[in-house]
C-alpha cells in the first residue's frame, strides 16, 4: 500500500491497534481449558470463575468464541471517565491515561460491549474525553517553538495523529528561526572561523 508523503512517518490505525493487543487484560473463562503455550508466553489452566491476565488479542479471541468475559480495565468505568474528562477541562496537563486508551477502549467496545457496564454512556464519554485531549493537544501545537515542545501523558494514537502537523511545523520554525546558541555564545564582533 503506497501511503502519502505526510504519512509515511507514521503508523497506520491498524498498526497501532495491532500493537494495543499485546497489552493485558483480566477475563473470566466460560469454560474449563488447559494451559496455552504460546510464543510470547504460557496463559492458563483456565477455570471458571477464576480471573486470568491474557493479552487483549487473545482475550478478544476467546471472546469470539463465546469462552469467556473480558473484564473492562478500570478506567473504562463511568465514574472514571468523568473524573478523567474533568482532569482534562479543568488542568493544563493531560490526565494519566494508558498508552494505549483509545486502541484497548475502541477494540473492547466493538467486540466485547455486552461486558462492559453502560457501554452506551462509555463510548459516549470517551468521545468527549478524546475531544478534549484533541483541544489541548491543538492548544499545545499554538505553542510550539523551534526547541522544545513537551506534551506528557499522550497515547500513542493521540502522538500518531499530530506526529505529520507537528514536524512540519517544527521543521518550518526550525528553518526560518536563526540559531540563537550559536550566535549567543561567539563573541561580539565574530565573523566566522579564521582562513
Amino acid at each position: 500500500m503506497t501511503l502519502p508523503k505526510e504519512a509515511r512517518n507514521a503508523f497506520t490505525p491498524a498498526e497501532i491497534e495491532f500493537l494495543a493487543e499485546s497489552d493485558t487484560i483480566y477475563i473470566v473463562p466460560s469454560q474449563r481449558m488447559e494451559a496455552l503455550q504460546l510464543i510470547n508466553g504460557t496463559f492458563g489452566p483456565f477455570r471458571p470463575p477464576m480471573k486470568q491476565k491474557v493479552p487483549l488479542w487473545l482475550a478478544l479471541t476467546m471472546k469470539r468464541k463465546h469462552r469467556c468475559r473480558i473484564q473492562p480495565p478500570d478506567w473504562m468505568d463511568v465514574d472514571s471517565l468523568k473524573q478523567k474528562i474533568e482532569e482534562e477541562t479543568t488542568y493544563m496537563e493531560f490526565s494519566k491515561m494508558p498508552f494505549h486508551f483509545m486502541e484497548t477502549s475502541q477494540l473492547l467496545l466493538d467486540c466485547a460491549s455486552d461486558d462492559i457496564p453502560h457501554a452506551e454512556e462509555v463510548r459516549t464519554l470517551l468521545k468527549d474525553l478524546r475531544e478534549a485531549r484533541q483541544a489541548k493537544a491543538r492548544k499545545g501545537l499554538e505553542a510550539l517553538d523551534p526547541y522544545y515542545l513537551q506534551m506528557d501523558n499522550l497515547g500513542l494514537m493521540e502522538i500518531n495523529e499530530i506526529r505529520p502537523i507537528f514536524t512540519k511545523a517544527f521543521n518550518e520554525l526550525r528553518r526560518i528561526t536563526p540559531d540563537q546558541s550559536l550566535t549567543d555564545s561567539q563573541p561580539s564582533g565574530y565573523s566566522g572561523p579564521m582562513d
